[in-house]
């Protein structure tokens, strides 16, 4: 394509000065098309990988030769995409809940910025993040791209940018091509199954050494920055910490992460798995999210004042995410298997409490300096799409400044004593995002029907299965 087409431009719905801009030599994106021919032509690029995520965060897309990814061609995806479970099945229609009558194309828009090499193909092979439009170029409001963009907009109104840093936990996991057994540790260079209680054991790193060094050789390729990474404390799981920036660019990292785990894992014949609860008996796995705002203008921390308190925005903002968090769940837990993690006696908040310095609070504001006063987000399972996770957590504590919500105040304690205040389950995680009039404000109601009728079949999909517990306790004694 001439570089003055526009077939494929990328969709800037977020202001540019919310976005870094990419720099033409470096391994991760460019500014236009004439500078995408030269990086692919330098590369010996042969195919493209044009991707997006869908509402499971399940990247979905189609590939080409590099010739026809810089000539005249219009991508394109059924809207169904958009409407199908996890499971690859289509709910019922209902009220709020519909498909396109047509199931017309809607089109895949490259983000340059987003360019990069796919280090474990074999043939030389790129891969960039498209946006979504409509076939008039309009923006399709309930990809989780735009979701995202749109709760970006919002803080842009207001002469704020968000900064988050997510951090991710995962297992690897020995292989396991029959669902019905329960899956195990594998085997590190010991020759031993790895167990539990190894948090922050480097030991533990070194079991999977080779496969790290895998990820991070992928992950430089890539462009892609990991902070730290640690040993968590179920058996294999780890966990990578990203730099802090802005939430877009962090969701597509998150989003192209989870990808280079997996394949890392696999070239070493195990899975890395993203399941919120993979074992019984063993921690789920998390997606804590670090929050600040910063005022595009001055760069200044918002939750901070200039005599370096907190200011009324920091509490606002943690009042909103104690209210409407717990409404969000269906994004942040968006699994049936989401809720086995959320339980009190698995190093896991099960409630809507905020403290200093408080891991068992679901609102933990760390120690720090005020202009990195942050509030950590520590609900979402791993499992979650990171555009919709990071979405709905800064929603809600835009929400909360909006209208002025004051928190209650810090827990001292463990916040984990006493009842549970999230929903128990998915059905009522959905229903409580269904109910929340705010929320229509922030995602629009096409967004919210569409999910929640595609997290409903999800549900009834998962009814449709018997567990072994319901053989054990069920077959013989009722």
């Amino acid at each position: 394509m001439s570089p003055k087409k526009t077939t494929l431009k990328p969709a800037r719905t977020v202001p540019a000065s919310t976005k870094t801009p990419p720099d033409p030599g470096s391994l991760r994106g460019v500014a236009n098309w004439k500078e995408a021919a030269q990086w692919l032509r330098a590369r010996g690029i042969e195919d493209i990988e044009c991707i997006t995520p869908d509402l499971a965060g399940v990247p979905r897309g189609k590939m080409m030769p590099s010739s026809k990814f810089t000539s005249n061609t219009s991508l394109a995806l059924p809207s169904a995409i958009y409407r199908h479970t996890i499971s690859g099945e289509y709910p019922e229609e209902t009220e709020s809940f519909r498909y396109e009558p047509r199931d017309s194309d809607l089109k895949l828009m490259p983000d340059l910025s987003t360019l990069s090499v796919v280090p474990w193909e074999t043939d030389p092979t790129a891969q960039v993040i498209c946006d979504i439009v409509d076939s008039d170029g309009g923006e399709v409001p309930y990809t989780p791209r735009n979701v995202l963009k749109r709760i970006m907009s919002l803080y842009h109104d207001r002469g704020w940018k968000p900064i988050v840093a997510p951090e991710i936990e995962f297992y690897l996991v020995a292989k396991n091509d029959d669902p019905d057994y329960p899956l195990h540790p594998p085997k590190g260079r010991s020759g031993r199954s790895i167990l539990g209680g190894q948090g922050y054991s480097i030991a533990g790193i070194n079991e999977f050494d080779e496969l790290i060094d895998d990820i991070y050789h992928f992950s430089e390729k890539q462009g892609l920055e990991i902070d730290t990474l640690i040993h968590e404390e179920g058996p294999a799981q780890l966990e990578i910490n990203l730099r802090h920036g802005n939430p877009i660019e962090l969701a597509d990292q998150v989003f192209l992460f989870k990808r280079t785990i997996r394949e890392a894992a696999l070239k070493h014949d195990i899975y890395a798995t993203f399941m919120a609860k993979p074992m019984q008996g063993q921690p789920g796995s998390a997606m804590h999210i670090h929050q600040s705002v910063v005022n595009i203008e001055t760069g200044k921390n918002v939750f901070s004042n200039a005599d370096g308190s907190a200011s009324k925005e920091f509490f606002h903002f943690i009042g909103g995410m104690q209210k409407f968090v717990p409404s969000a769940m269906a994004m942040l837990a968006p699994y049936v298997n989401s809720y086995r993690r959320l339980q009190p006696d698995m190093s896991c908040p099960v409630n809507n409490a905020w403290g200093y310095d408080n891991r068992t609070t679901a609102f933990r504001v760390p120690v720090s300096d005020p202009q990195a006063r942050r509030v950590e987000n520590r609900l979402p399972s791993s499992d979650a799409n990171p555009y919709l996770a990071l979405a709905a957590s800064l929603a809600s504590g835009l929400l909360g400044i909006m209208k002025q919500i004051e928190p209650t105040a810090p827990t001292e304690d463990s916040a984990n004593e006493g009842s549970i205040d999230l929903p128990r389950g998915l059905l009522e995680a959905v229903a409580l995002m269904e109910d929340e009039p705010a929320f229509e404000e922030v995602f629009g109601t096409q967004f919210i029907g569409l999910y929640a009728g595609v997290k409903r079949g999800e549900f009834e999909t998962f009814m449709q299965v018997i567990s072994p517990w319901e053989r054990e306790f069920l077959l013989l004694n009722v």
